[in-house]
């Protein structure tokens, strides 16, 4: 139950602040059981991160842990501040953040680079939400270089899990069988007739992420790829002494140079995230026609402010290659495809997201969940960048129409995966430049090309709906 209550079809109640609308769990919103009970198994996918925290950070589990707290405390900023969608991490994007951290040693070098570029992310998400002119940039750039950025993105996460050093590799049975049951369950045409007729293919399908990662750990257990757990006692006590000896007060700020070196890496998950604007977006929307019953006011404005709000709070306590994003899709997902139920059966969205969001806080201090899940870690990030890594090559495969387009994307898409963010970049704009619209043999076609056929964006975008991507 909770204190005010939403009149028919209208917004749920809240706190006007400025561009903001306040939201407190058991007075603004109810909360819903069966996304608690969900949040107490998904938190672990937040918890994929710790290992790359580790190595290239360069901090221990109970710092690295006391930086996944920290990234669960901004999640409930997105709803505290009237976001209506799961927020999560930039997914697509962390190959491209792990090559920039490349360039720099393990430790406090890592980590002033990680705070310098997560306030250039801050920088840009607060300057366009101000100014709403988000969605004109991203539409201004040409379809081929954005193309590059999404399947550049999307090789680089796959690339790295199976290659050497990739969990795929070190650990394939567990790994190939939670990729393969994650793209039936999640992308196969024929799962999804099957869902719409079967209720326990349908259970399957709603809960998103969760059943091929059990099966996943299960596999990993049973062949030994993994150890089994030592299950501990208690509460977990993250190292919150240890993080703050690494922050910013205590470390010092990074160079001009370095802030300037991340600028391009950070307009690359800037535009990965924007995307993901767009399919949190379209997810509220159709759920908005299937209920009447409530308006979810989507401003993206409100959106980008927050993100980037998320980031600073982030670059100054808990800088990690995840970064701030704006939505986890499979989170995201799982709680509007239960809210199109009906009232009855969640009687907000922001009921769905708060009680997970608030599971997640809870889990994350539960030790005997913890220590079940940390050797197996490994897998819930693996499977995440695999599936993020399928969806990001699925958008961006939907920008471009032309062989001249897929030839420079598929070009700035190598080299950005192999070699970084401003490689990238410089790639992709010297070809379209001179493929696209040097003015040497005629007149070219036009600086933004054809655009992805709208039946071709809406089969993209039906996709995503299903798939833990980029976002946590």
């Amino acid at each position: 139950m909770s204190l005010y209550k939403r009149t028919h079809g209208e917004e749920q109640p809240y706190w006007p602040l400025g561009p903001f609308k306040i939201r407190i769990p058991l007075v603004h919103y109810r909360l819903e059981i069966p996304e608690i009970i969900q949040g107490f198994v998904m938190f672990v996918v937040g918890l994929g991160l710790i290992p790359l925290i580790e190595v290239h950070l360069g901090l221990p589990f109970e710092i690295a842990l006391a930086y996944a707290v920290m990234f669960q405390v901004v999640m409930l900023m997105a709803l505290f501040l009237g976001v209506p969608m799961f927020p999560g991490f930039i997914t697509a994007g962390v190959p491209i953040v792990v090559i920039f951290l490349g360039n720099y040693e393990p430790g406090p070098e890592a980590i002033q680079a990680m705070f310098a570029l997560q306030i250039v992310v801050f920088l840009i998400m607060a300057i366009l939400g101000v100014t709403g002119w988000g969605s004109k940039l991203v539409s201004s750039l040409p379809r081929s270089i954005t193309a590059g950025v999404l399947l550049g993105a999307g090789i680089a996460a796959i690339l790295g899990q199976v290659t050497e050093g990739g969990a795929a590799l070190e650990t394939p049975i567990s790994v190939i069988a939670g990729a393969f049951l994650s793209f039936i369950f999640l992308f196969s045409l024929s799962f999804r007739r099957l869902a719409q007729k079967n209720k326990f293919a349908r259970l399957i399908s709603s809960y998103g992420l969760i059943p091929p990662m059990l099966i996943a750990i299960g596999v990993g257990w049973a062949t030994r790829e993994y150890a089994l757990p030592n299950v501990e006692c208690c509460i977990a006590k993250p190292d919150f002494v240890g993080m703050w000896n690494h922050t910013p007060f205590v470390l010092g700020v990074p160079s001009l140079e370095v802030f300037l070196l991340a600028i391009p890496t950070a307009v690359i998950t800037y535009i990965i995230a924007f995307g993901d604007m767009v399919v949190g977006t379209e997810l509220n929307k159709t759920a908005n026609e299937v209920r009447t019953d409530e308006k979810i006011d989507t401003s993206l404005s409100r959106l980008h402010l927050v993100t980037g709000l998320r980031n600073l709070v982030l670059a100054f306590f808990s800088p990690h290659p995840g970064l701030a994003g704006p939505i986890w899709t499979a989170g995201h997902a799982s709680v509007m495809e239960r809210y199109k139920q009906g009232r009855k059966a969640m009687d907000s969205v922001y009921g769905g997201h708060g009680s997970m969001m608030l599971a997640f806080m809870i889990g994350i201090f539960i030790l005997p969940l913890i220590s079940i899940f940390q050797p197996v870690l490994p897998i819930a990030l693996a499977l995440t960048l695999i599936l993020t890594g399928y969806v990001t090559i699925t958008v961006g495969m939907a920008q471009i129409s032309n062989p001249t387009q897929y030839g420079v994307a598929g070009v700035t898409a190598v080299v950005l995966a192999s070699h970084g963010a401003v490689a990238g970049l410089v790639t992709g704009v010297v070809l379209y430049l001179a493929l696209e619209r040097l003015p040497v043999f005629g007149k070219l076609s036009s600086s933004k090309g054809s655009r992805a056929t709208s039946r071709s964006e809406k089969e993209t975008l039906l996709e995503s709906e299903h798939v833990g991507a980029s976002d946590k």
